[in-house]
């Protein structure tokens, strides 16, 4: 399984990073490179932490939203840090971002929801259904690395925040209460993921919708995004994460659930990050040629990844019963 591995921790850093359009085609390359160690690793080891112990895509939800506050708030400081964006085509969402402040902790609460939940989906769930999906049913849930290789990606995975963090910085140390108030938050979710309880299959005779469904929920939830300014957003946003990602529980745990429906939450999110990734600024200014040909790339990438999938999941089986791990 070293070419799962291999896939999930490239592919994590160009979704997290590229998938949207925040690089040209010519950084492709040098963002995966720069940023594997960290998403790559932090996606390796959330879904071999998940697949050992039989936590499932509850883990890895929860896992995934305890790396990004840990990434936003001791790596790259991106919450705390109100200058991080100055340098960027995105320095004008500081000023958005001031009207859901919380004072003495300084940071947004709308900039919070949107670095983690982009974390949550494009740096680790996205990759990890995609990645999955290609490998063969008896395989997928499984773990892919050995104990050398689970040691290894933990050394990348540090060594890869450490260059983030210094690349970075700048000379900017979020607070000692910014970081203690993080740090309780990484560590309450990281326990609810571990301490979360497994879940049988479900006994009843009611069916998942068709993952025509799952398409229309996520898209329902991720238009919301942005739509309303200040906490009303923030509450817009809540709501509707809410909702959907309780509907999405609800429907995995009826008899028949199966990984259609996981594709079809993951290729809907990458797309729709590639599809806005048209009206999106690259993070540093670039030719009209460039920014063009950028989105092209990323859009040829994502439709390929997508129709990959669903080609290589037909060609196991239709719509393959996922496994729920028993208690």
């Amino acid at each position: 399984m070293r070419r799962a591995a291999l896939a999930l921790f490239v592919l994590a850093p160009w979704a997290a990073e590229c998938s949207w359009g925040g690089f040209t085609a010519v950084d492709f390359p040098f963002v995966v490179l720069f940023l594997a160690p960290m998403y790559g690793g932090a996606a390796l080891l959330i879904r071999e932490a998940a697949r050992r112990t039989g936590g499932g895509w509850p883990m890895i939800v929860l896992l995934a939203a305890a790396y990004g506050v840990f990434q936003v708030s001791f790596v790259d400081q991106a919450l705390f840090n109100v200058d991080f964006l100055d340098d960027t085509q995105f320095a004008a969402n500081a000023v958005g971002a001031r009207r859901t402040w919380v004072p003495g902790l300084e940071f947004s609460v709308a900039q919070l929801l949107s670095y983690v939940g982009n974390h949550v989906v494009l740096t680790v769930c996205v990759p990890i259904a995609i990645v999955e999906t290609f490998v063969s049913p008896e395989r997928r849930h499984r773990p892919w690395l050995r104990w050398p290789g689970l040691l290894v990606t933990a050394i990348l995975f540090v060594l890869g925040c450490w260059i983030v963090f210094a690349d970075t910085s700048k000379g900017f140390v979020a607070s000692p209460l910014q970081r203690a108030v993080a740090a309780g938050v990484v560590v309450a979710l990281a326990v609810a993921a571990v301490r979360l309880p497994r879940r049988s299959p479900g006994r009843s005779d009611a069916r998942p919708p068709r993952p025509l469904w799952i398409v229309l929920v996520v898209v329902a939830a991720r238009l919301t995004d942005d739509q309303v300014p200040g906490w009303w957003g923030v509450a817009l946003m809540v709501a509707a994460t809410a909702v959907a990602g309780g509907l999405i529980l609800w429907w995995s745990g009826r008899p028949g659930w199966t990984q259609g429906h996981v594709l079809a939450a993951a290729s809907t999110s990458l797309l729709l990050a590639a599809t806005l990734a048209w009206v999106v600024p690259t993070y540093e200014p670039s030719s009209t040629l460039a920014a063009v040909t950028g989105d092209l790339a990323m859009t040829v990438v994502a439709l390929a990844l997508v129709g990959g999938a669903w080609w290589r999941l037909r060609r196991y089986t239709t719509l393959d019963p996922v496994r729920v791990p028993r208690p």
